[in-house]
């Protein structure tokens, strides 16, 4: 059973930064890909961006320049962080982080832009 356990959420200002981690604990290591999702107010939930266990990301186009993706893989643990720069008030929503197989999510945590 993979348990997703998400930080690093809050209020922040325009043109400031946050990381997000995502730590996946797991007694059967079988994690190909991570990634994060996020979920505007009213919209559907969306790709961020992903990373394979061997380190392959992929990035939305929204995403590509300000976001950075990375893993740290361990014996029975893996973190997963985004890295947002640049924030805007329409990077608004609730980032929740992915991981697969088996297909998990996290709880989701707030992301806030606004001055």
């Amino acid at each position: 059973q993979v348990q997703l356990v998400e930080s690093g959420g809050g209020l922040v200002q325009p043109g400031g930064s946050l990381r997000l981690s995502c730590a996946a604990s797991t007694s059967r290591f079988s994690i190909l890909v991570m990634a994060w999702y996020r979920q505007a107010l009213g919209k559907q939930r969306e790709l961020v961006a992903s990373i394979t266990r061997d380190g392959i990301t992929n990035y939305s186009d929204f995403a590509k320049g300000r976001f950075t993706i990375s893993r740290d893989i361990a014996k029975n643990t893996v973190t997963i962080d985004l890295q947002i720069n640049s924030l805007k008030p329409e990077d608004t929503a609730v980032y929740y982080c992915f991981t697969g197989p088996p297909n998990m999510w996290g709880q989701g945590t707030q992301v806030t832009v606004s001055s």
